[in-house]
């Protein structure tokens, strides 16, 4: 029902050709859905680390497969991604004339295998390539490689490259919008010429035809096991695919919702809301296991017990180390090594002594 659930009028007799307004939105349906699911997946990762530390960490390669599931779903089912559908659209191969085929009828192979990579594969690369990018300035501002290192060069190189290569693939996007804007375009975004489809309006037939096909499918007459097989297994991954964006469905306001509320332009008003007093430093370290770390000399890092190198400050713990030390160790168990509480690279604090 979630495939019919958002058809609730027919396409307007001014052309099936959606507005801007119509195409900008579906694509930041899904934009918003990633983050607010990675901030539910970041706090029971929190609260649970030993259950859920493991999703988080593989949260973008688990993302990308029920993705790929979501969409191949709807691409064979209704010629359309996810939230293309939701907003009663569909796509139809470059070229189609006023003829058009039913919504239900699928895309041809090329023109869906294409649809699919570009839907699945471009987001996650883009977003691996952001956390390098972000990863490889945190390194740069610690200075963790030698000033002579070759790689120290190619990374230097790269990080003063990225900006204008991401600054001419937004701009890409923002001419094909205006051009699409203007009349000159079939297309709002150049995945969808990639892909070789443009986005038209569902009309009363498609409809018709998608709600028949979800009320009256009938198991096929097959009797080869081999065929049972198969069939069983279709139906086992449509089920799973189904109830995904059910749930997507019912849930995808309440995300958008989640991805706002936790948007940097509200964290000003999110403190003043929710501002509770600063807790006390912890007490009693030196009865605790973990205070055999804490050396004597106040210079001297806990971890490697020589005089500290860099010193780094943890926030969470308020405990100085070498940052080498630190950071190898933050990044491996993701805490404090004296405290045990939970910590990120993000929490490192560099300190500077009145001698540097």
């Amino acid at each position: 029902m979630a495939e019919v659930g958002a058809h609730l009028t027919a396409a307007p007799a001014g052309g099936d050709r959606p507005s801007v307004f119509e195409a900008v939105a579906q694509d930041s349906l899904m934009a918003a859905v990633k983050p607010a699911l990675q901030h539910l997946v970041k706090v029971f990762a929190e609260s649970n680390p030993a259950r859920y530390g493991s999703v988080w960490h593989w949260f973008d390669e688990i993302y990308v497969l029920l993705d790929l599931l979501l969409q191949q779903h709807y691409l064979a089912r209704c010629s359309a991604s996810f939230s293309e559908n939701f907003y009663s659209l569909k796509r139809i191969p470059m070229g189609e004339g006023t003829r058009q085929a039913l919504a239900t009828a699928g895309l041809p192979k090329r023109q869906h295998w294409k649809s699919l990579l570009l839907l699945v594969l471009v987001p996650y690369l883009k977003g691996k390539l952001e956390k390098l990018v972000s990863s490889l300035r945190e390194e740069d501002e610690y200075s963790i490689h030698p000033p002579s290192s070759s790689w120290k060069r190619f990374y230097r190189a790269f990080l003063a490259a990225y900006p204008f290569v991401n600054m001419t693939w937004e701009g890409w996007f923002l001419i094909q919008q205006l051009c699409y804007i203007l009349g000159k375009a079939q297309h709002h975004s150049p995945l969808l010429r990639l892909a070789g489809v443009r986005l038209v309006r569902l009309t009363a037939e498609d409809i018709q035809a998608l709600e028949k096909k979800l009320s009256g499918a009938t198991s096929s007459q097959t009797h080869s096991f081999t065929s049972r097989v198969q069939l069983a297994l279709r139906k086992a991954l449509g089920g799973i695919a189904f109830s995904l964006s059910t749930g997507l469905s019912v849930s995808v306001f309440f995300l958008q919702f989640l991805d706002w509320w936790y948007s940097s332009e509200n964290q000003e008003t999110i403190k003043s809301l929710t501002a509770l007093p600063t807790p006390p430093p912890p007490v009693h370290l030196d009865h605790e296991p973990s205070s055999a770390l804490l050396p004597k000399l106040k210079t001297v890092c806990p971890l490697c017990r020589k005089i500290r190198v860099n010193a780094t400050a943890l926030s969470t713990s308020g405990f100085v180390f070498c940052y080498r030390c630190i950071y190898s160790h933050v990044k491996a168990h993701q805490r404090c090594p004296v405290t045990g509480y939970a910590t990120e690279l993000q929490h490192l604090v560099k300190l500077y002594s009145p001698e540097s």
